[in-house]
């Protein structure tokens, strides 16, 4: 899912969750919903976290320090924390290494485009560069 440079992610979740498809391993249909998400602070809302609760996908997102104050300023009324593991959050490391090697082409981190279509275009030329450029393992 593309999005203009100044809208904020968040506001597209729902929409890049309906676009997943996930291959099967043997034949099938692929399927629509993910085990876990795996996001960052940004991520961190009520409405993302209902969402992934009502369609049964478990989220590994970290609570913004605000929101952890709030909860613990209201005390019991603040409910709990939501559950974090810090072992699978790791695993993240991996989505921002390759933000920081697409970003090395320069008209991806600054977006000179001005059409979406050229920009994923671009996204997806650094991408068959970067895949080509790696080692046979």
């Amino acid at each position: 899912m593309l999005t203009p440079g100044n809208v904020n992610d968040a506001t597209a979740f729902a929409d890049v969750l309906d676009g997943i498809r996930i291959p099967r391993a043997a034949t099938g249909r692929p399927r629509t919903t993910p085990q876990r998400v795996l996001g960052d602070k940004a991520y961190s809302s009520r409405a993302i976290r209902h969402l992934l609760r009502r369609r049964g996908i478990a989220a590994t997102i970290p609570e913004r320090r605000d929101q952890a104050a709030n909860r613990r300023r209201r005390g019991r009324l603040g409910g709990r924390p939501p559950a974090f593991d810090k072992e699978i959050y790791r695993d993240r490391n991996v989505v921002e290494r390759c933000f920081a090697r697409l970003k090395q082409f320069r008209a991806i981190a600054t977006r000179y485009d001005k059409l979406a279509d050229r920009y994923r275009a671009g996204v997806v030329l650094a991408s068959l560069i970067l895949w080509l450029r790696e080692p046979a393992r």
